[in-house]
């Protein structure tokens, strides 16, 4: 049966009207492709670039299961062992820094000390009487001449000077230091005097006395030997040292240990030997 309204004109229409759809269409789905295309190109560029830039251990960490990586709960054991392996660190070098102070502290006194005999023990022999039979060869005066020999130091330089002593007159021939043993009293003797130090004391106080005396006199009592002799007033006793063969001698030597706040006086020299 053949459609009467179907005429060779309707069908020109028609062909017409399908053509301009199609072309429309095709339009438009090239304008849309055509941007998804671009935008995928894009993302494609992109992701070739981020990939160059993340480090291989990255990527390689994020292919790995959960089971091989690192969990959180290592992560935080592992900070907490670092911060106290940190605070021990702390407390060694807490430790070692008192330790290198206490040693700053004593090399410091040892320095003042060894100054404080540098200074001391020369002035001390130049009072020491004649007669002590000190080897002046071998010491050093406290002030000398030469040019000296000069230190780098620590803020600046030190200059070290060494001078033998001076020589003093022949040394005067003194009486024998009597054995300790020997407990005969001394017979006094017009030529033979002697120092009563300090004030009177006890027998049993005697050989502690002299050990005090001998420490802090020190070369000022070269040659001396100590004895006991009674006191005229009392049951006390005196520490006497000896022999000093001229009286002028004796007070001189008096003098100077006077200086250094020591009571003295020139005695005959007699008494019972020190067994020290």
């Amino acid at each position: 049966m053949v459609n009467k309204d179907v005429t060779p004109d309707s069908w020109h229409h028609r062909g017409f009207a399908l053509a301009k759809a199609s072309e429309q269409f095709r339009q438009s789905d090239v304008t849309t492709w055509g941007i998804v295309a671009l935008v995928l190109a894009a993302i494609a560029v992109m992701g070739a670039n981020v990939s160059a830039m993340v480090p291989q251990s990255v990527l390689a960490g994020l292919h790995k299961t959960r089971i091989e990586g690192a969990s959180l709960t290592q992560l935080r054991s592992q900070v907490a062992d670092l911060r106290l392996q940190m605070q021990e660190l702390h407390r060694e070098n807490g430790v070692l820094t008192a330790r290198f102070n206490l040693g700053e502290e004593q090399s410091g006194e040892v320095v003042r000390r060894v100054g404080a005999l540098e200074v001391s023990v020369p002035n001390l022999l130049e009072l020491s009487p004649r007669s002590s039979g000190v080897d002046r060869s071998s010491l050093t005066s406290a002030i000398g001449t030469d040019a000296g020999t000069e230190f780098e130091a620590e803020g600046g330089s030190v200059l070290v000077r060494q001078q033998p002593m001076a020589e003093l007159a022949p040394p005067v021939p003194s009486q024998p230091i009597p054995a300790p043993v020997q407990q005969a009293a001394t017979p006094a003797s017009a030529t033979t005097f002697g120092l009563a130090l300090g004030p009177a004391i006890g027998a049993e106080q005697a050989s502690e006395t002299w050990r005090d005396l001998n420490v802090k006199l020190g070369p000022l009592l070269f040659g001396l030997a100590p004895v006991l002799a009674d006191e005229s007033n009392g049951t006390k006793k005196r520490l006497v040292v000896g022999p000093i063969a001229q009286l002028a001698e004796a007070s001189a030597l008096c003098g100077r240990l006077e200086r250094v706040s020591v009571a003295c006086m020139p005695v005959p020299f007699t008494g019972t030997p020190l067994d020290y």
